[in-house]
């Protein structure tokens, strides 16, 4: 039986990884696109051969059997469509960040639960079995209780935050607007864009969810962040220390550095080499063997992911709604301080 997928919100990265990933799968199809713009409905449909297109997503979900439905809408448009997706009976994707408020972030994963459907946010790393097997090591205990983290990004974009063309989309169908990107009264800026990814793998493997986030930033031409600084206090008293940068060179690329102290040992975690670390006190140290390959961003991997749950295949989902209300919720107080030069407490 092919799962039938919706997707709402059309534009850059929805054609250039949801759509076909999803019609790559030999037991899923797009069955219907959702999107305000009738012109960009044509396109879209016409060019990935979609039949189903509304611009209307009560009629999309009322008249299609659909089994999820992707929400791919600009970073301060998700709430609305996933909670009416997930009331609908659908699983959801839906693109990071999950929520720019943290009581968006909070209403998305009750509405999950309530439900009883899995909301899954693309951060692609959460979807690797290293980080299945990082969070586990955590879990059992591996390193004790956690009481630090250092959880630092940095990322090749720093065209798409100043408002310009970003450099790799210029053979796209489309490319990502600055009104999504670098517009900071909708959720424009590195943190909600990238530091997204980074927070969610900390908090899926170190199982933390924040009290309190100070931060200071840098700007953007726009006024968004292209840099920022800050720490927090996680809610089991945890310190962490939290860094962003959107000024990497091209050549280099996004990477990622996760380090992790707990009472027992550290876990360390690091894409530029590759490393996945755990060093005990004890000495009993465990070191995952990993290829550059393997943590190299794969943008279709959550995609497959949701594709089988959706078809009701088990998944290990490292990035579910709870996870993403953590982000969201880290994420707003991040911005509140960074306004209002105060520590901000989150609300959790």
């Amino acid at each position: 039986m092919t799962t039938r997928i919706g997707v709402v919100g059309i534009g850059w990265w929805a054609t250039t990884n949801h759509i076909p990933t999803v019609q790559s799968c030999p037991d899923a199809e797009v069955a219907a696109i959702c999107d305000l713009n009738a012109d960009r409905l044509r396109v879209v449909g016409e060019k990935f051969s979609i039949a189903g297109r509304y611009t209307n997503l009560g009629e999309m979900l009322a008249r299609e059997a659909l089994d999820g439905v992707v929400v791919s809408t600009p970073h301060v448009a998700h709430a609305g469509p996933a909670i009416a997706a997930l009331e609908a009976g659908c699983h959801v994707l839906v693109e990071k960040p999950m929520a720019t408020t943290a009581a968006d972030g909070r209403a998305i994963a009750a509405a999950a639960k309530k439900s009883g459907r899995e909301v899954l946010v693309p951060c692609s790393l959460n979807f690797t079995d290293f980080s299945a097997k990082a969070a586990s090591m955590v879990r059992a205990g591996r390193i004790g209780t956690v009481r630090h983290a250092v959880c630092q990004m940095g990322s090749a974009l720093d065209d798409l935050f100043a408002g310009e063309p970003m450099l790799e989309t210029a053979d796209h169908l489309f490319r990502p607007p600055a009104s999504t990107w670098a517009d900071p009264a909708k959720a424009g800026g590195y943190g909600w864009g990238q530091m997204s990814h980074s927070l969610a793998w900390l908090c899926y493997v170190a199982d933390i969810r924040f009290e309190s986030i100070f931060c200071m930033d840098g700007k953007s031409k726009t006024g968004v962040d292209l840099y920022d600084a800050a720490v927090g206090r996680a809610i089991n008293g945890a310190t962490v220390s939290l860094s962003g940068s959107a000024t990497v060179p091209k050549h280099v690329g996004m990477h990622v550095d996760v380090r992790i102290y707990g009472t027992e040992g550290c876990l360390f975690f690091d894409t530029e080499r590759a490393r996945l670390e755990l060093r005990r006190l004890d000495g009993g140290d465990e070191t995952v063997a990993l290829t550059q390959e393997q943590t190299t961003y794969d943008g279709a991997l959550p995609v497959r992911k949701f594709v089988a749950l959706c078809s009701g295949r088990p998944i290990v989902n490292g990035a579910d709604g709870e996870n993403g209300a953590r982000v969201a919720e880290a994420l707003d107080a991040l911005y509140r301080s960074a306004r209002s030069g105060r520590l901000e407490q989150t609300g959790g």
